[in-house]
């Protein structure tokens, strides 16, 4: 019987030293910090039980609002306290023709408004509340239900139900409350800068930053001023550029708008010479849709560093010398090809 040689053992290796096991300090990893994430309040937990919110007194200047709702011709169906803030909130019933659109919120969009009608004919029934607040001449301003308003009218009612609030800086925050259509970035820019001027023009002396809730971005100020002046102006090709570098001025509304003018007209300054660059490349044979996008693109001197600050002056200022030099004869065709597309908010 033939015999089989057993492998002799390894040797076992010796145990590592604590000093061995650890890397050097120099080389150790720095500590990741990791976000924190909001804390989800447990269910249940927040603002009031639906049994009392019609319990409690009357502020004063609810019990005023009530009562000049009924000598403007409507009615009180209740008054309640709301069931996460406890804000007390007037529901009635407004005669239609004392109720109007803020003066800056958007355009009528004369499709959605059709719509609208067709379906609150078909089903017989207004079941969406507006939400308004009395002027001191007993109109009532709706910064949310213009479209509801119109198709009311054009179905010859005489009434509206309406969630009427005592506060009126709730029509300077159309951006937040407005849900029945989806805004793009030109209706959002407009409607903004339309806020601004109107709060300007009653004499406003906070600053710009104050008004952070309710313009919502910086860069919708300079913006809306351009679409003013251009209606087909391309915004959304340098919407994330003016949102990476724009913020909201510490000066008053006034005097912030006047700085946002001057930015404006470089803003359309450098859209001109876009225009004029995209232009070529088309005349040298480029057919893409996306050449605007793909010239700010290659203007945009944050392109290739990520999470660099720069002030939106500096910016414009950058990309108009990039824009006067810009050598039409340098590009390939392949650099037209990578390009991804029109920003999210132009294809909207």
């Amino acid at each position: 019987m033939a015999t089989t040689k057993r492998a002799a053992p390894r040797p076992k290796k010796a145990p590592a030293t604590a000093d061995a096991a650890a890397p050097p300090a120099e080389a150790s990893a720095p500590p990741v910090k990791r976000a924190r994430r909001k804390k989800t309040p447990a269910e249940g937990s927040r603002g009031l039980p639906a049994g009392v919110l019609l319990a409690g007194p009357v502020p004063p200047e609810v019990e005023s609002l009530a009562h000049a709702i009924q000598e403007d011709g409507g009615s009180v169906l209740a008054i309640y306290r709301d069931p996460l803030g406890a804000h007390p909130t007037v529901l009635a019933g407004l005669p239609l023709d004392r109720v109007e659109p803020t003066p800056f919120q958007r355009d009528l969009s004369e499709a959605h408004a059709k719509k609208l009608a067709d379906v609150i004919d078909k089903i017989g029934t207004f079941l969406d509340p507006i939400i308004a607040f009395r002027r001191p001449d007993g109109r009532y301003w709706t910064p949310n239900g213009r479209h509801r308003l119109e198709a009311m009218k054009r179905l010859g009612g005489r009434a509206l139900v309406a969630l009427v609030v005592p506060d009126e800086r709730v029509a300077y925050q159309i951006l937040a409350l407005n849900t029945e259509k989806a805004h793009n970035v030109r209706e959002r820019a407009i409607e903004v800068i339309r806020m601004a001027r109107s709060l300007a023009d009653a004499g406003s002396d906070r600053a710009e930053k104050d008004f952070s809730f309710e313009f919502e971005e910086p860069a919708l100020l300079t913006l809306g001023l351009c679409y003013e002046a251009r209606p087909r102006f391309s915004g959304g090709s340098y919407h994330g550029l003016l949102r990476a570098s724009d913020a909201f001025l510490d000066l008053p509304l006034a005097e912030a708008l006047t700085h946002r003018e001057a930015q404006a007209e470089r803003l359309l300054e450098l859209d001109d010479r876009v225009t004029e660059i995209a232009a070529a490349l088309k005349a040298r044979g480029f057919e893409s849709p996306f050449l605007k996008p793909f010239v700010v693109a290659r203007l945009n001197p944050l392109r290739f560093r990520k999470g660099a600050q720069m002030a939106v002056d500096d910016v414009l200022d950058r990309m108009l010398d990039a824009a006067r030099a810009f050598d039409v004869g340098r590009v390939r065709p392949e650099q037209i090809a990578r390009t991804g597309g029109p920003p999210l908010e132009e294809a909207a």
